[in-house]
C-alpha cells in the first residue's frame, strides 16, 4: 500500500528561482548550500542556508550534470556541458576540457550525471534532436585521470543516475522508455553486470533524477505526474509526494541533518493554463522528511583537476 505521510513530511520552504529547466539537486555540508542547474540557460544555482543568499553562476554552454571535486579548490566542479567533461572554474570562469565523446553526434546532448561512492563521475546523452533513425544517447564515467570509458548505447534520454548506500548497485532511467534499471557494480573493476528492470512509470510519466536514502530506498522525481516516489528495494513504490508543480526533474537528500527531500522543477513546455494553474513551476522545494535520512554525494576524486 502507498502511504501519503508515513515519513514523508510537510513543504517548509520554497526557493523562488523560476527555472527553465531546474535539475542536478546537490547537498554541500561544508557550505551548508543546496546547489541546482537550469539547463537552458546554463546556470549553477547556489542557495546558503545560513544567509538565504541565492547565488548564480553563468556558464558558457548548456550544462547537463556537475559535481564537486575533492580536495580541490572549493569553486572548481567537474561539469558534463552540453558538449562534454570539463573542468569549470565558478569564479575565474577558466573551462580545462577533459573530452568530448559525441562531439560529431549532432542533435545529442549530455544530460543527467551523478558520482558514484568511488569518486567517479558519471553522465550519459540524450537524443535532443533526432537526425537519423539509428541515433541514440550513451552512458559514460570519468575516471580518476579524467579519462572517459563508454558502458552503453540505445538510450533515448538518460537520467536518474544513483547507487544504493554500499555502492554495488546503481539504477540508470531511460525516460522517453519509461523505464528505471538496475544494474550490479563492482566498484574494484568498475564493471556493470545483470541488468535488470526495476521500475516501469505510465506513459504519461517519465523517470527523471534519482537519489537513494541510508535505507536503501529510491527516490525518484516522477516528470509530468507532480510527484516525488520513493520505491524499495524491490522496485515497489512505498511513497509518493505530490509537489505543485507538473515536472518535478531531480530529488538530493540534505539539509543540516540530512533530512531534507529538495526537489527541482521546470516550466519549460508548460501551457499558459498548466503556468497559471501550477505558478510555482520552475523552483525548488523543500520538504521535511521523518524518519528517513540520506547519503552525501561523494565528491568527485578527479586527481589531474
Amino acid at each position: 500500500m502507498i502511504s501519503l505521510s508515513s515519513c514523508i513530511g510537510e513543504l517548509i520552504q520554497v526557493i523562488p528561482s523560476q527555472n527553465q529547466l531546474g535539475e542536478n539537486a546537490l547537498w554541500h555540508p561544508q557550505h551548508r548550500a543546496i546547489y541546482w542547474i537550469d539547463i537552458m540557460a546554463g546556470d549553477i544555482h547556489k542557495y546558503t542556508i545560513d544567509d538565504q543568499a541565492h547565488q548564480q553562476y553563468h556558464l558558457p554552454y548548456r550544462i547537463g550534470s556537475f559535481a564537486f571535486l575533492a580536495d580541490q579548490n572549493e569553486h572548481q566542479v567537474i561539469v558534463a556541458f552540453e558538449q562534454g567533461f570539463a573542468l569549470y572554474h565558478l569564479e575565474t570562469h577558466a573551462i580545462a576540457w577533459l573530452n568530448q565523446p559525441e562531439a560529431t553526434l549532432l542533435g545529442n546532448r549530455f544530460n543527467d550525471g551523478r558520482t558514484d561512492r568511488c569518486g567517479h563521475f558519471w553522465a550519459g546523452t540524450m537524443v535532443e534532436t533526432r537526425h537519423t533513425p539509428e541515433q541514440q544517447g550513451s552512458l559514460y564515467r570519468v575516471d580518476h585521470l579524467g579519462q572517459y570509458h563508454k558502458y552503453f548505447s540505445d538510450i533515448m534520454i538518460s537520467n536518474g543516475l544513483c547507487w544504493s548506500p554500499d555502492g554495488s548497485i546503481m539504477y540508470h532511467a531511460d525516460s522517453e522508455r519509461h523505464c528505471i534499471y538496475q544494474y550490479n557494480y563492482c566498484q574494484q573493476s568498475h564493471a556493470l553486470s545483470q541488468k535488470q528492470l526495476f521500475a516501469t512509470t505510465e506513459n504519461h510519466v517519465f523517470p527523471d533524477g534519482s537519489t537513494v536514502d541510508t535505507d536503501g530506498f529510491m527516490w525518484n522525481a516522477q516528470w509530468g505526474d507532480h510527484s516525488v516516489v520513493r520505491y524499495n528495494p524491490d522496485g515497489k513504490i512505498v511513497e509518493k509526494l505530490v509537489v505543485p508543480a507538473v515536472q518535478p526533474s531531480s530529488v538530493a537528500i540534505g539539509g543540516p541533518n540530512l533530512d531534507w527531500l529538495i526537489v527541482t522543477t521546470s516550466r519549460i513546455e508548460l501551457s499558459p493554463q498548466q503556468l497559471l494553474d501550477y505558478p510555482l513551476s520552475g523552483n525548488v522545494f523543500i520538504y521535511q522528511l521523518n524518519n528517513v535520512t540520506g547519503i552525501v554525494d561523494t565528491p568527485c576524486g578527479l586527481l589531474k583537476a
